[in-house]
């Protein structure tokens, strides 16, 4: 069976890539069909497998410059012939899964988000652009819902990272979807053998703006609780001013996967402050025996159970953060949260589990459309 795997774009390995990597493990000899492809940041990724990108991929700085080509993206996935496959797979949160194939030819979509920028996150989006961009975002992307809209009804089979996607494909697409929760891996992020937890805190992400560090650093900051921030990004600097007076604070700059577990074994809990899709993060703190402090929103509500694994705060704030912090000390000392049994929880998050359930979707739709 010749299978194709469409992807948004191969510029970075992270958990959508980890997803396509997961995919491959199913269907190994599976081509792939991307935007734009950086060899350089991507080297030892996908190697084994034919790679073919967009004709945008010939523009120059491609690769650097690719978000700004929204308009020109529905053209160039619908450009792609897939006449000679039997399967196509999308993995997409933005253009990739508007891709033609032919009645005979299923596709199965894996929906990491429909694309914020056009939907739920428009007007967040435009109040941080230029004047510039905000002018061909109110000129393009009404068009570009119309696309996004029409090009998910050809879609033979959705899944989605999470119920809380599984409810955005309703509301903006009008299609149901099944829910397959992405792989974590859990083989690598374990609980440390000594289990001893020490005094501090982690917030660990991306420094971007919406994953809201500056909530857990203010947290902290107010109950005089240290916090370990790990991860750079663009909202490095102006974090570690905000903490400069503070001795509690502490920022590594991005690090190693050993460090990085070696961190979430040893912290108190980790400090969650986004609403994300899935968030693939706390099931990694969880993984290694921690707690999860977690906004209670998007996609943590289905990974942290509540007072067994993690506490959620209610609004997106620092009083409220720091309101969890301390709800989650009691418990704490209550002995409300067990290393073994929280570990235990992140395992139903594993590789294995994706690869059947992805597997299982796959083969019937094939069943479905072969009639």
């Amino acid at each position: 069976m010749k299978v194709a795997i469409v992807h948004d774009w191969l510029v970075n390995y992270g958990g959508a890539e980890d997803v396509v990597s997961a995919i491959l493990e199913i269907y190994p000899e599976a081509d792939i069909y991307t935007l734009v492809h950086d060899k350089k940041k991507m080297k030892g990724r996908f190697e084994k497998n034919k790679i073919f990108t967009s004709r945008l991929q010939k523009i120059p700085f491609a690769t650097r410059l690719y978000t700004k080509f929204l308009k020109f993206m529905p053209a160039a996935f619908e450009s792609f012939d897939f006449s000679a496959y039997d399967l196509v797979i999308c993995s997409s949160s933005s253009c990739a899964k508007g891709v033609i194939t032919p009645p005979t030819t299923p596709q199965v979509a894996y929906i990491h988000t429909p694309m914020r920028y056009a939907w739920d996150l428009f007007f967040d989006y435009q109040r941080r652009s230029g004047r510039l961009t905000r002018f061909f975002m109110n000129r393009w992307m009404p068009d570009i819902r119309l696309w996004d809209y029409v090009s998910a009804q050809r879609i033979d089979s959705i899944t989605v990272n999470s119920k809380y996607i599984a409810r955005r494909v309703k509301k903006f697409w009008n299609r149901d979807a099944k829910v397959i929760y992405p792989p974590v891996n859990v083989e690598y992020f374990t609980p440390a053998e000594s289990g001893e937890r020490e005094d501090f805190y982690v917030f660990f992400s991306r420094l971007v703006p919406y994953k809201r560090a500056d909530i857990a650093i203010d947290a902290c900051a107010a109950l005089g609780k240290k916090l370990v921030v790990i991860g750079g990004g663009s909202e490095a600097q102006n974090l570690k001013k905000r903490a400069k007076e503070n001795p509690n604070i502490s920022f590594t700059g991005r690090i190693s996967d050993e460090k990085v577990r070696d961190y979430l074994r040893r912290c108190k809990a980790l400090i969650f402050c986004a609403e994300e899709d899935f968030g693939i993060i706390p099931v990694q703190a969880q993984a290694c025996g921690s707690p999860v402090i977690a906004y209670g929103k998007g996609g943590a509500m289905e990974t942290v159970v509540e007072n067994k694994t993690g506490v959620f705060f209610a609004e997106q704030t620092a009083e409220s953060c720091a309101a969890a912090i301390q709800a989650f000390e009691k418990l704490e000392a209550a002995g409300k949260f067990d290393a073994k049994k929280i570990a235990a929880h992140a395992k139903t998050f594993g590789r294995d589990r994706f690869i059947k359930e992805f597997k299982a979707a796959c083969e019937e739709t094939l069943a479905k459309v072969r009639g």
